[in-house]
């Protein structure tokens, strides 16, 4: 089998491609089609860990989902995850590979497109059709000589390309026109169709558009996809937390969370089943100022622990954090957001940092010791040890419960009694113990990613905070499943699907 190939490339980032993937890897699997997801190299620090405890991006796993699929490494062989501004450690098949400059990045092109070529073989060698998503724009003329993730893709695999625009942003003709007639003759032959995405309002005013696009390019405008509210989704990178107070629709709330907006943020869907809860408001923040005065704060998972504690001291967030606590307030931290509780972090190899200590926030007893081997897991725990202590600690009620999640870190933690029993990892018995927790509950932290999903724990969490749900609000147990079906259901609507279909077996 040699799977048909079609490829979504975008004007630029964020003009919904991943979603428009993952809408229709979930739109072909349930007509029964045998589809998969690909993208040959994503850069962001949200991630995923394959149930061999490979890598990938986190856009690629929830299109895998979408298709009903576990994700694998071939989806995704290479990911970027930024550490600085110019330097980020890149993950091959799933695995740490290294920690390059950009400069240092291209000159390895060889070896990194017969990473990507070898993945997307192995995958249309087993599925019936793969939907392959590209990355910013493919007319960036300084980059395609470089280029191993847009059209060189679509032509390596003889794809029929869609190309997306952000109508939200404005000049949606500049964007569609202008990257079409920027492409070489032999791109311009495989862009098969337009997608016009995210407009407000009544779509039926567009027509004059639609026409005008297909005039003067002669390439059929495929539909007009409405700007989608209250997605549980996760996002694709942390560019949807630049807008103001992103992501958190508008609602009554009894709990108000704050979570700390670092540079380097990394998995903040990890907190996309709180914002789903009603009763629950969920704020990103980056400044005392904007932090206020709420019932919790999360430090969340970071691709440079000691660089973004060095951040929250400098913008005054560090003091703001630990008055909090001591004035009784709940403080959670998750992953590199856990590792900053601690008492200290060493680094005597200098794997993440060139300190080799750096004082913690020292809100739990904790020490950090960073490695150079990476762990990657998914994880299954119990609740135990430090649950016991006492019955004012939330955790108590849920002794002995299971919870599941994933690891990616580089550092070990000791020193405290562990609130949780690690007994799975990767599809194998074992028995690892993590987190800490103080002896009220209000401080504690662990290295699981995915915590929130556990329903459980979470409603137990938020009821320690005062929430108690909105009464008459019927209660969302599985958002993603409703998300996802309300998405696909909008681009099948819209798109003329007829056409897609010719544009996909037909070419």
């Amino acid at each position: 089998m040699t799977a048909k190939t079609l490829m979504i490339v975008g004007t630029s980032s964020s003009a919904g491609k991943s979603l428009l993937v993952t809408a229709l890897c979930h739109s072909f699997a349930r007509r029964g089609i045998n589809v998969a997801p690909f993208k040959a190299q994503n850069m962001s620090n949200n991630a995923a860990v394959c149930p061999d405890g490979a890598e990938i991006g986190r856009a690629q796993a929830v299109q895998a989902a979408a298709a009903g699929l576990e994700p694998t490494v071939d989806m995704n062989p290479i990911l970027i995850k930024p550490e600085a501004d110019s330097r980020s450690q890149v993950v091959v098949n799933g695995r740490a590979w290294r920690t390059l400059d950009a400069r240092d990045y291209y000159p390895k092109k060889e070896y990194l497109w017969e990473q990507v070529t070898r993945a997307l073989d192995r995958l249309r060698a087993e599925y019936e059709l793969v939907i392959i998503e590209g990355a910013g724009s493919p007319a960036e003329l300084n980059l395609k000589e470089g280029d191993i993730v847009n059209m060189a893709v679509a032509l390596y695999s003889r794809a029929s390309v869609l190309l997306v625009g952000d109508v939200d942003r404005g000049g949606i003709f500049a964007q569609l026109l202008g990257t079409y007639w920027l492409l070489p003759p032999e791109e311009q032959e495989i862009l098969r169709g337009f997608i016009v995405n995210k407009f407000r309002g009544d779509i039926s005013l567009f027509e004059d558009g639609i026409r005008i696009i297909e005039e003067r390019s002669g390439v059929p405008v495929l539909g007009v996809v409405p700007y989608l509210h209250d997605l549980f989704i996760p996002e694709e990178d942390a560019v949807a937390l630049e807008a103001p107070d992103p992501i958190q629709p508008i609602r009554e709330a009894s709990v108000d969370i704050a979570v700390i907006h670092l540079p380097r943020i990394a998995n903040f869907d990890d907190f996309d089943p709180l914002i789903a809860e009603h009763g629950v408001r969920l704020r990103y923040v980056d400044s005392p100022e904007r932090l206020g005065d709420p019932d919790a704060i999360i430090i969340p998972g970071t691709k440079s622990t000691v660089g973004d504690l060095s951040w929250l001291r400098a913008r005054g967030l560090a003091d703001a954090i630990k008055a909090h606590a001591q004035n009784g307030g709940s403080v959670v931290g998750i992953c590199g957001g856990y590792q900053m509780l601690g008492e200290e972090i060493l680094d005597p190899d200098h794997v993440e940092s060139r300190h080799a200590q750096t004082d913690g926030l020292g809100l739990l007893p904790i020490t950090t010791t960073f490695a150079g081997e990476k762990a990657t897991f998914r994880a299954r725990a119990r609740i135990c040890g430090a649950a016991y202590h006492s019955t004012r600690n939330w955790l108590h009620a849920l002794l002995q419960e299971e919870i599941e999640g994933y690891e990616i870190h580089m550092g070990r933690t000791t020193g405290a009694d562990p609130w949780l029993e690690i007994v799975e990892r990767n599809q194998e018995t074992t028995q690892v113990f993590d987190g800490a927790i103080n002896s009220d509950g209000l401080v504690w932290g662990c290295y699981i990613h995915g915590l929130f999903g556990n329903q459980n724990l979470r409603r137990a969490w938020l009821g320690s905070l005062g929430w108690s749900g909105v009464e008459g609000k019927p209660i969302q147990d599985d958002p993603f499943a409703s998300s996802l079906t309300y998405l696909t259901d909008t681009v099948e609507s819209t798109l003329d699907m007829e056409l897609l279909e010719k544009i996909i077996w037909e070419s």
